[in-house]
């Protein structure tokens, strides 16, 4: 009978330290009830309170204005809070955006700062050392790459069955393909709209060279490093086609023609070239999916055998992520160097308000739609849910994105964001994040597109409805072709060339903005594979619940979730 006795008890502990106020400040009236405890199964009985008073921080509220909205001093209270407690716990919670988007902001200024304090220009090794802090993160994020894609790949499908393994995969490939060709149809509605080429290429400096390649090598050295013959090689090494263009002599009649005697028409055509092979100094990302993918299908087949190669690659990718948890906290330093370092380092700021200014407008414009459109879009769409706070718990992703210019880099970042503050199912993003880092490239489809007609503008060469259509297939080709690092899509972007008949030597008009763009197209890849783990995991809820009452039944609760993921979190805020 204590229960009966003691008035002020409630079912919810933290309403009592709220409610403690003076006896005069409240009205009370209390009703006993039977209480079931959910959490321990046991029912108790105890009386419930209902008190009505001023809030401290909402003055304007009476009593009787409170009892007549139905609310409690603790919900009022909780709803315009003024404690400084609360506000110290937001700006915790929010501790590490705020750090990220201060690293850019400063990064900026200082690289501003020090490019103009001086007349003369910043050399190389120079620009080396500012950057150096940014270069030990960048290396550090990169050589969690390896471990995160295939321990999170085989740990994921090793742990689904295998028809809830092919509802995720389609899915997430549905999901990709769709979103790239909507890039694509944009990028070319965009720049056939505002045509930024002028019919000229006046004032456009060119840069770089561009490299001999023949369209029909690109697309077959896809599945070449799909399967890679070494996987060892597959961690550092990219099989790539080469074709050996003729020597520019002729023996004819006795007479040596030299280069400067023939023209470029003169060569026979590539198909008759030379051709060769090499491995360049590149991840083979595809190929490491590819086998970490069949490895995770071959484990969920094999179900009690496998168990043991499972538990292994669960604690490696659990250990990845209780590693980049940590490093995670040194990210804002990281990325305030890398941008000191890049706006020392970067072209004159002129270049961007000359011709090349509207094709670069042009590529943003697309991407920002794109991104914050077209995909948040989707998204609501299919999970009748608001993005905004998905795409905000993100900011982190983002920034290390554009930061490092790589979506393979920025994968276990992307990992944190979503395990940590958007709560996705650890199966859904260590299956669906690896592949969309490979395959899904909407920003660089979109600029590929851009860019080929953009050239053809320059060149006054007007485009038939076959060519268009032409390049929006070749850059979707080309967008997943395109490995996670930088500037990749340079190389594709010789394909999408090549289909139109446009010379590859065009491609160095617009490399004096490439760098920059290619930051903001790599930011709306990450983007774009972040809504796509959401998607999927709405999509694939019931089918993940109903697993998880599966497993319980059968006694088999190896891993709930995501609780390990919190857990490494939680340990590297201790």
């Amino acid at each position: 009978m204590a229960a009966t006795e003691s008035g002020p008890q409630h079912t919810d502990p933290p309403l009592q330290d709220e409610e403690a106020a003076s006896p005069h400040d409240r009205l009370i009236s209390g009703q006993q009830t039977v209480v079931w405890s959910p959490s321990d199964g046991r029912t108790t009985t105890t009386t419930t309170t209902t008190t009505t008073t001023t809030a401290p921080c909402a003055s304007a509220s009476t009593p009787a204005t409170a009892a007549a909205s139905g609310l409690t001093t603790t919900a009022m209270s909780r709803k315009f809070s003024c404690n400084p407690k609360t506000i110290k716990d937001g700006i915790r919670a929010n501790l590490l955006p705020i750090l990220t988007v201060s690293g850019v902001t400063g990064g900026a200024v200082l690289g501003i700062i020090l490019r103009y304090s001086r007349e003369e220009r910043w050399t190389k090794r120079e620009v080396m050392y500012v950057g150096y802090i940014g270069e030990l993160f960048l290396r550090a994020l990169k050589a969690l790459i390896i471990p995160l894609i295939v321990s999170s790949l085989v740990s994921a499908i090793g742990s689904l069955d295998l028809s809830l393994s092919k509802k995720i995969g389609l899915r997430a490939v549905t999901y990709y393909m769709t979103t790239t060709v909507l890039a694509v149809i944009l990028g070319i509605i965009l720049v056939v709209s505002i045509h930024p080429g002028k019919g000229s290429d006046e004032g456009i400096t060119k840069a770089g060279e561009a490299r001999s390649v023949y369209t029909p090598d690109l697309l077959m050295d896809l599945p070449r490093n799909f399967f890679p013959p070494n996987l060892i090689q597959a961690c550092f090494e990219t099989y790539k086609t080469v074709i050996i263009e003729p020597k520019l002599e002729d023996m004819e009649n006795g007479t040596r023609f030299l280069s400067y005697n023939l023209t470029e028409d003169d060569l026979p055509p590539k198909s008759e070239w030379d051709i060769s092979s090499e491995h360049t100094r590149a991840l083979n990302i595809m190929g490491l999916v590819s086998f970490a993918t069949f490895l995770g299908l071959a484990l969920s087949t094999l179900g009690a055998k496998g168990k043991p190669l499972l538990a292994f690659f669960q604690s490696l990718s659990d250990a990845s992520m209780v590693i980049t948890s940590w490093l995670i906290w040194i990210s804002p330093v990281g990325i305030l160097f890398l941008v000191a370092s890049m706006m020392i380092e970067m072209e004159d700021f002129s270049v961007m308000l000359g011709q090349l200014g509207m094709y670069f407008g042009t590529v943003i414009l697309g991407i920002f739609i794109h991104g914050f459109l077209v995909l948040p879009a989707l998204y609501t769409i299919f999970t009748r849910k608001l993005p905004f706070r998905f795409l905000a718990n993100m900011t982190q992703a983002y920034i290390t994105a554009f930061a490092t210019a790589s979506s393979s880099g920025t994968l276990p970042v992307t990992f944190q964001c979503l395990e940590e503050k958007n709560h996705i199912d650890t199966r859904v993003t260590r299956f669906v994040i690896p592949i969309g880092a490979t395959i899904n490239m909407d920003g660089t489809a979109l600029y590929e597109a851009v860019a080929a007609i953009f050239i053809a503008q320059v060149r006054g060469i007007a485009l038939t409805i076959g060519q268009v259509v032409a390049i929006s297939i070749t850059a979707t080709a080309a967008a997943i072709g395109a490995a996670g690092i930088p500037q990749a899509g340079l190389v594709t972007m010789v394909m999408v060339l090549d289909v139109v008949g446009l010379p590859a030597e065009d491609m160095t008009l617009i490399i004096a903005v490439d760098w920059l763009l290619d930051r903001f197209r790599t930011m709306i890849n990450v983007l774009g594979d972040s809504i796509g783990a959401g998607l999927v995991y709405e999509l694939s809820k019931k089918e993940l619940e109903q697993m998880n009452i599966n497993a319980n039944a059968n006694g088999d609760v190896d891993r709930p979730s995501n609780e390990i993921a919190m857990d490494a979190v939680e340990c590297s805020k201790m």
